[in-house]
């Protein structure tokens, strides 16, 4: 059973996935560019926990002892002992591979190394690897927010070994999540579906169909989703669902091309809850009510 898991990135994604892998009972590292930066992710989940404690998703105990186990360090040698490193840095396939490399000279050979990638292929990532390394590294895509979305995809590459894939769908379980285990293609499973209902939905704002804010409580009341696409957007970063259009797009052909909305959202700067305007405008994490892209 692992007992030991490192965290590469401290981002929204990859701080949460440390979370919960710390509210299963592990050993979390938790590294990023700077100690700073991954110190203020502790911070950003001491203010989750506070969050979920009130409305009761976490107890006093279980919050205190998950932080009690989660440790930030300074660099990436510090994870010679970790059973699993799983690498959640932004949607970028040669910032990627440099982070495959060095774990490569760092990690003991039995150690599991997987890429939170929500687009990429796993097998084309493992191509950063020594070929012996390969059959110990698959990809595990989870859903923001981590903290409180069960599912993640499971999704091996061209060499990843069948008692591999077991053995982290086991691990998943174990932290309370429900695997699903997804073929290796690019978006996988779950992005496909999500991007083309992201684009259909910015068509219809596009052709003054409907507003934004009316596409999204159509959502939520007509089809029972917890938010609306734009929402949805706004949460996980405008430029991160343009930069994974484009990869579908690439793969896919014209049926994933971005629409120009979201293109002129992005590059005006408007990319999301976190930097205070996306969709909607935001101040102090809250969204402005009557203030949406037009």
């Amino acid at each position: 059973m692992i007992g030991k898991v490192g965290v590469v990135g401290a981002g929204m994604m990859g701080s949460e996935i440390a979370l919960v892998y710390a509210l299963g009972g592990m050993s979390v590292l938790l590294c990023d560019q700077s100690p700073e930066r991954a110190r203020a992710a502790i911070d950003r989940l001491k203010d989750l926990l506070a969050k979920g404690i009130e409305k009761g998703r976490f107890t006093q105990d279980s919050a205190a002892q998950a932080l009690a186990r989660l440790q930030v360090c300074n660099d990436l040698d510090a994870y010679g002992d970790r059973e699993l490193v799983v690498e959640a840095v932004f949607e970028n396939a040669e910032t990627k591979g440099t982070i495959f490399k060095r774990l490569a000279n760092i990690l003991p050979t039995s150690s599991t190394i997987a890429t939170n990638t929500s687009s990429i292929s796993i097998t084309v990532l493992s191509g950063n690897l020594p070929e012996e390394r390969r059959a110990r590294f698959l990809g595990t895509h989870f859903f923001s927010p981590v903290s409180r979305m069960p599912l993640v995809e499971v999704i091996p590459g061209m060499d990843t070994s069948p008692e591999v894939v077991h053995e982290m769908i086991e691990v998943l379980t174990g932290i309370g999540k429900s695997p699903i285990h997804v073929k290796d293609v690019v978006g996988f499973a779950v992005n496909r579906m999500l991007h083309i209902f992201f684009l259909e939905a910015i068509r219809l704002v596009e052709e003054g169909v409907a507003t934004i804010e009316d596409i999204d409580k159509a959502c939520k009341l007509g089809l029972g989703h917890p938010v609306g696409p734009f929402e949805l957007m706004d949460v996980t970063a405008t430029d991160l669902a343009l930069d994974v259009q484009e990869i579908l797009r690439t793969n896919y052909g014209e049926r994933f091309m971005p629409r120009q909305l979201l293109r002129s959202l992005v590059l005006a700067g408007y990319r999301g809850r976190k930097q205070g305007r996306g969709w909607y405008s935001y101040e102090n994490g809250k969204r402005v009510p009557s203030r949406s892209v037009r």
